[in-house]
């Protein structure tokens, strides 16, 4: 049983290494390494054993093989081959003495340019080879570095977590609920006219009241100032500033889709027109909530750099500098604010015009996208016609014509009309 073990064991990891995958072993003692000679960049310590065999064991086979000779063994061939061979044959024995000929010579001479020849082209191979070479020890000790720091390493991020577990808890909660959110809301906005009133008024609840309990759960903190773009009472340490940020930016854009939801219920049966100023709508609103996501962390990072225990100069200085850039990603976001206030006061489709009954008639009356009667018909500029509600959707994820593929939508500004909301972070 344990020979059948043991025979299992170096089968499985012939196989592994047969096919290139590394063995379990190696991937517990050193799993860095193992993932790089898997990879390539390093050479794997089996294909080295395997690829220098001993002489001794190389059978035969009734095949020849070929040597050259070199300049400086051709003397001792020589001398070896003039020694007097002794054939001994039962009864008679002879001595005889061969003698290279011509054409051993020749061939040893042809030989012995060839290496020379080779040894000269050489020298550059050689030298990409250590080159090489030094590359892959230089990476094999980093990987070995760092496969003896990465245990230390997880020990200190236990500990740390340990130290900040329910911010963990807490940061990795409510990214969840946003994220899954997000995609209940995108949903009910996909739906048109098929939503249900009583489905959005408890979804909006449902967000409501998960802002309201997260808030009262740390009322003691410092959470609420920065809502309304005071600095906290005290300095927070850097991984509390984070976690205030974090907080307050998941929540505002939670607070944000309670908003959505009701302008959801506002244009429940909306079409044509109707959904175009929809998908206007929910873009303000998300435009709104970029510019005011992008102050909130100012009064956060403002009480934090401004710390007088590291003088008043210093502190000063990392202040001015923080607000400076903070100005130019403001700046930026005041002016989309804008662009989406623009958008939104535009009575006529930016991209086309309405057709009218001969332009329709003309086209057959039939919308590509949808393949029924067309319901507010619009004229793209590559003059082909589409019903508003379709191709307002379909502007909504594309800027050339659905048929066509012809640019159509110039490249404004990024539209929210399909109900999302954007999941990066907004931490500084």
């Amino acid at each position: 049983m344990e020979g059948n073990g043991a025979s299992s064991a170096s089968s499985s990891s012939s196989n592994s290494r047969r096919y290139g995958f590394p063995s379990a072993a190696s991937i517990i003692q050193a799993p860095l390494s193992a993932l790089l000679e898997y990879s390539g960049m390093l050479p794997s310590r089996s294909n080295q054993h395997q690829h220098q065999p001993n002489p001794d064991s190389v059978p035969n086979n009734d095949e020849v093989s070929i040597r050259i000779i070199g300049s400086t063994e051709q003397d001792n061939h020589r001398e070896e081959e003039s020694i007097p061979l002794v054939v001994n044959d039962g009864a008679t024995t002879a001595g005889m003495t061969s003698s290279p000929s011509h054409e051993d010579v020749e061939r040893t001479g042809g030989g012995n340019v060839d290496a020379e020849e080779g040894g000269g082209g050489g020298d550059g191979g050689g030298a990409n080879g250590r080159d090489s070479s030094y590359q892959r020890y230089d990476i094999q000790h980093a990987a070995r570095w760092i496969e003896q720091v990465l245990p230390f390493s997880l020990l200190l991020l236990v500990v740390f977590i340990r130290q900040h577990l329910q911010g963990f808890f807490v940061t990795i909660w409510i990214a969840a609920v946003l994220f899954k959110s997000n995609d209940i809301l995108r949903k009910q906005t996909a739906l048109k006219g098929e939503r249900k009133m009583p489905v959005l008024i408890g979804i909006s609840v449902a967000f409501a009241l998960h802002v309201v309990g997260v808030y009262w759960w740390y009322q003691n903190d410092d959470l609420m100032y920065p809502l309304v773009m005071l600095p906290p009472k005290e300095i927070p340490p850097f991984w509390h500033a984070i976690f205030i940020i974090m907080v307050n930016d998941t929540l505002a854009r939670q607070a944000a889709m309670v908003l959505k939801c009701i302008l959801l219920m506002y244009y429940k049966n909306s079409r044509g027109r109707n959904y175009r100023k929809q998908g206007q709508m929910l873009t303000l609103v998300e435009y709104l909530l970029l510019l005011y996501r992008a102050l909130l962390p100012a009064p956060v990072w403002y009480r934090f750099f401004l710390n007088k225990e590291y003088g008043s100069l210093f502190s000063s200085l990392m202040t001015g500098l923080y607000l400076t850039f903070k100005l130019t990603s403001v700046v930026e976001k005041v002016q989309s604010f804008f662009a989406s206030v623009k958008a939104l006061s535009r009575k006529e489709v930016h991209y086309g015009a309405y057709a009218t009954s001969e332009q329709v008639i003309a086209a057959g009356d039939l919308c590509a996208i949808c393949q029924e009667k067309m319901h507010a018909p619009i004229l793209l500029r590559c003059k082909h016609i589409f019903c508003e509600d379709c191709v307002s959707e379909w502007f909504e994820r594309e800027r050339t014509c659905p048929l066509c593929r012809a640019l159509v939508k110039p490249a404004d500004l990024r539209s929210f009309g399909d109900g999302s909301t954007s999941l990066f972070f907004q931490l500084f």
